[in-house]
């Protein structure tokens, strides 16, 4: 089976909103002392399936948002969704996290963590299910979870893709 490609979206084109998952300050320490410097991650999306994350590291707090969130929308993605939900099941994995995404209802809410949350909210998904495991180091959650969502297949393409009807897809 051949990889899909990866769908890239132009920051210039849609209004973009950004939410901070996590600050994290970090130390060196130098013959002349301490020295203090922050590390933020950030993830931007549109909440219409346009999402995007980025690393930021500064001197300063806001330096260091503001250049997390320019990280992110040279990195924002296209994810399939279907009436507020993801298609299917998936897994994703980065470093230590490994996490899993499954369809919900509609109603049900985005049932996942702080760093899930954030990625899943900003990509627009208003129903789901998730549980993150291993290590919950924000950032590879965040990558892990646009891992599973990178590997998202809209049913469109699938069906396209086997040569049957988009209603066969889902019977199946």
């Amino acid at each position: 089976m051949a990889k899909e490609t990866v769908k890239r979206v132009k920051s210039s084109e849609i209004e973009l909103k950004d939410r901070l998952v996590g600050i994290q300050r970090v130390v060196k320490t130098t013959k002349g002392g301490r020295t203090f410097s922050f590390s933020a991650i950030v993830v931007v999306g549109n909440s219409k399936g346009v999402v995007g994350y980025g690393l930021g590291k500064s001197r300063e707090v806001t330096a260091a948002i503001a250049k997390g969130v320019d990280d992110a929308k040279k990195n924002l993605v296209k994810v399939p969704l279907l009436k507020g939900t993801i298609p299917h099941i998936q897994y994703g994995k980065f470093g230590g996290s490994r996490v899993f995404l499954k369809p919900a209802s509609h109603g049900t809410g985005v049932i996942a963590g702080g760093a899930m949350r954030a990625v899943l909210e900003s990509a627009g998904v208003t129903d789901v299910l998730a549980k993150s495991q291993g290590s919950s180091n924000p950032h590879n959650v965040v990558k892990a979870t646009m891992d599973a969502l990178l590997k998202m297949r809209d049913p469109i393409t699938v069906a396209q893709n086997r040569g049957i009807s988009l209603k066969k897809v889902f019977e199946g």
